[in-house]
C-alpha cells in the first residue's frame, strides 16, 4: 500500500535522515523503510531494488522499487514495478545556494493538487521522495517532434493557466522587493553570491548587477522593460527548466501526453520568459542551435500553448486568433536572450560549487554569449537560427 500525500508542508513526512551518495544503497533503504516498512524483508516484504536515472546536473534521482512477487509474467512484474515504486532526489553539493528548497517543496505540493506532479510522500534532510511517473524520458531530438512539442504546448499552457502565482512563495515579499520569490528576485539572489574575490570577479558581479537592473527598469526610463512585460495577464507560475530530460512521454494510445517533473526551479515569472527558455533548451547542453524551432514551428506552439491557456484559465477566451499568437510570438522574441543570462549567471555559482565533472565555466560563456548577442544586434548563428522562418 502507498502512502497518503500531504496537501500541505504541514502535513508532509518530514524522515530525519540524510542521503550518503557514498553509501548510496545502504542509506536509500533506511529511506525508503521509513516510508514503506512493509517493504522490508523482516516484515513480509520483499525489498527493494534501486534504478539509478541519473546523477544529473545537480541532482541525484533513484528509483526505487519494491521487488515483484516472482510467480508474475514479465509483463506484470513491471507493471508491478511501475505502481510500487517511488523517486528519491538527493540534492547536489550546497545546491541551496541556487534553489530555495522550501519554495521548491511548496511548488511541488501546489502542483500535485493540482493533478500536474506526482504526489509528494516525504522530505528527508537532504532530498525528497515522490510517487514514480511510468513514462520514457524525452530526449532533445524528441522535442522538435510534432507530437511532442504539440503536447508539452498543451501541458505548459495548463500549468500557466490554472496555477496560482501567491502559493509558490515562501516569505512576505513584495512584488516590488528585489529578493521577492519571482524571476527577478532569483536573479538578485544569484549575482549576490557569485564570489567576489578578486577584482575580476568584483568587476564582473557589478556588470551584471548593472545588466539587471537595466532589465528591470522600465522602457520609459531608459531600461530594457522586461520586468512585467507579461502580456497583461500577469506572472504565471512557471518551470523554468523546461530541457528534455524533465519531460515525460506518457505510454498509452490515441495524442502523445506529457508530464512535467522536478519543481526546483519553478517560480512566478512572465510567460515569454518560460516558453523562450524553453526554446532554448531544444539545442540541449550541448548549445546546438541547428536544432532550435524556427519562426513557423515556434509560431504553432504558441498557438496550441494559447488554446490551452485560455482553456484552463477559463477566462471567456474561445477562438486564438492569428493577433493573439503575433502578439506572444513578439513577446517570446523579445524575451530570447534572458535564459541564457540566466542560466550563465547559475553556471558561473556552479563552477564554484559543484563536484560534477562538467566544464561550467565554459558553460557561463556560451550561455551569457546569447544574452550579448541579443543585447548588442549580433548576427550571430543562433540569432540567424532563430530568425529562420
Amino acid at each position: 500500500m502507498m502512502s497518503a500525500a500531504a496537501a500541505t508542508s504541514a502535513e508532509l513526512l518530514t524522515i530525519p535522515l540524510y542521503y550518503n551518495p557514498a553509501n548510496s544503497q545502504t542509506s536509500a533503504s533506511h529511506l525508503v523503510y521509513s516510508l514503506f516498512p512493509e517493504w522490508t524483508p523482516a516484515k513480509g516484504g520483499r525489498g527493494v531494488k534501486f534504478i539509478r536515472f541519473t546523477d544529473g546536473i545537480t541532482n541525484t534521482l533513484l528509483k526505487c522499487v519494491h521487488n515483484p512477487p516472482p510467480e508474475l509474467s514479465a509483463k506484470q512484474a513491471r507493471d508491478y514495478e511501475d505502481e510500487n515504486s517511488v523517486l528519491l532526489r538527493a540534492y547536489g553539493n550546497d545546491t541551496s545556494i541556487l534553489i530555495d528548497r522550501e519554495r521548491e517543496c511548496s511548488s511541488h505540493l501546489l502542483l500535485s493538487n493540482y493533478g500536474l506532479a506526482p504526489p509528494l510522500l516525504a522530505r528527508f534532510a537532504n532530498g525528497l521522495l515522490y510517487r514514480f511517473v511510468a513514462g520514457r524520458v524525452c530526449s532533445v531530438d524528441d522535442l522538435a517532434v510534432p507530437e511532442t512539442w504539440k503536447a508539452v504546448a498543451e501541458r505548459l499552457g495548463e500549468w500557466h493557466g490554472v496555477l496560482p502565482t501567491t502559493s509558490t512563495t515562501t516569505d512576505a515579499s513584495t512584488p516590488d522587493d528585489p529578493e521577492a520569490n519571482n524571476l527577478w528576485g532569483v536573479l538578485h539572489k544569484w549575482i549576490s553570491a557569485l564570489p567576489s574575490a578578486t577584482d575580476a570577479q568584483k568587476t564582473q558581479k557589478e556588470e551584471l548587477r548593472r545588466e539587471l537592473a537595466a532589465m528591470e527598469k522600465p522602457r520609459a526610463a531608459g531600461g530594457y522593460g522586461f520586468k512585467g512585460h507579461d502580456g497583461g495577464v500577469g506572472l504565471v507560475t512557471g518551470h523554468c527548466d523546461l530541457l528534455n530530460g524533465n519531460v515525460i512521454i506518457l505510454p498509452g494510445d490515441g495524442p502523445r501526453k506529457v508530464h512535467l517533473i522536478d519543481y526546483e526551479y519553478a517560480t512566478p515569472c512572465e510567460r515569454a520568459f518560460d516558453i523562450a527558455n524553453h526554446f532554448a533548451e531544444w539545442g540541449g547542453f550541448a548549445c546546438e542551435y541547428e536544432k532550435l524551432p524556427t519562426k513557423s514551428t515556434r509560431r504553432e506552439f504558441i498557438r496550441v500553448y494559447l488554446q490551452s491557456f485560455h482553456q484552463h484559465r477559463k477566462d471567456g477566451v474561445e477562438e486564438v486568433g492569428d493577433d493573439d499568437v503575433q502578439k506572444l510570438m513578439e513577446e517570446v522574441d523579445f524575451f530570447r536572450g534572458i535564459p541564457g543570462f540566466y542560466w550563465g549567471i547559475w553556471a558561473l555559482i556552479q563552477a564554484q560549487i559543484s563536484q560534477i565533472d562538467f566544464d561550467y565555466a565554459q558553460y557561463a560563456l556560451v550561455r551569457l554569449g546569447e544574452y550579448h548577442a541579443w543585447k548588442n544586434s549580433t548576427p550571430t548563428f543562433r540569432e540567424e537560427r532563430w530568425a529562420s522562418t
